[in-house]
């Protein structure tokens, strides 16, 4: 896929039903790290797959079939051409996140279910409302500032297990990005948001989470939603969300296949997206 595809790209995705993700495409298709394939059929796009190679791990995503092609194996060619150029960059530990559809393909293909997301949803706050009380953390969170970006890529590695280094640095702003600092000013956590609007979040631990949000909510107003993906294995941070009334509006598995990643999945608060982790 280059970018001259994605008017034709957007258009079969509206019609199938898919919400619009342009930035998303605008994305990978101008960043080295990403692999993005196109099906066409007369010269026109029918099916998209996108890979991301985070260092070692490979995400997948985007994979799509118009309706009317579907059920005929494109679905897993578009898949094997993603694999296929992550294994050429070098990804030991491929990573998706399936619909229930998507899920038994994946499972023929060698996947297997690790753990899942909880898609969680709040409201925003009044950018004057003061910092939530109770969170047990006596740290701050303040504007990421350049310096920043050596310290959050080595905290974003040993939470994922990947190297999504070339992300950060292309997001983090002081604008797009907050860390959140202990009372000794170490880096405890982050949120850095994509064009797109996903929020890669890292947190040691869930009072420091919960301050991540706290600031969140009042960045987004009093008319905007956060949300968060929250792992099965963050026990506490879920318990502490749900007693502050945060839904969740869906979840869904994280397969894997290869070598297993060494992460921690109960630091993870946040995704850019699904399709790059």
């Amino acid at each position: 896929m280059v970018a001259a595809d994605i008017p034709g790209v957007m258009a079969a995705i509206e019609r199938g039903k898919w919400r619009a993700r342009t930035p998303w495409l605008e994305f990978v298709v101008s960043q080295p790290e990403c692999h993005p394939v196109v099906a066409e059929l007369d010269g026109a796009p029918i099916g998209t797959g996108i890979g991301t190679a985070n260092g070692p791990a490979g995400w997948i995503g985007t994979i799509f079939v118009v309706p009317e092609r579907r059920g005929l194996g494109l679905g897993r060619a578009l898949t094997e051409a993603v694999i296929d150029r992550l294994d050429a960059a070098g990804c030991r530990s491929l990573v998706l996140v399936a619909t229930d559809e998507g899920r038994r393909l994946y499972e023929r293909m060698a996947f297997e279910v690790e753990t899942r997301y909880h898609v969680l949803e709040v409201p925003g706050l009044p950018a004057d409302a003061p910092p939530a009380p109770g969170t047990g953390w006596s740290g701050r969170v303040e504007a990421f500032e350049p310096p920043d970006l050596g310290a959050v890529a080595v905290l974003d590695r040993e939470a994922t297990g990947e190297d999504r280094r070339h992300a950060l640095a292309r997001f983090a702003t002081p604008e797009t990005a907050k860390v959140a600092r202990d009372e000794h000013g170490a880096l405890a956590g982050f949120v850095v948001r994509a064009t797109w609007g996903g929020g890669a979040t890292i947190a040691r631990s869930p009072a420091v989470g919960l301050a991540i949000l706290d600031a969140r909510r009042r960045a987004s107003g009093a008319d905007g939603v956060v949300r968060l993906g929250v792992m099965e294995e963050n026990e506490a941070g879920l318990a502490a969300l749900r007693g502050k009334g945060v839904t969740e509006s869906w979840s869904a598995p994280r397969m894997v296949r290869g070598e297993p990643l060494a992460w921690r999945p109960d630091w993870v608060w946040g995704q850019f997206n699904f399709g790059m982790g």
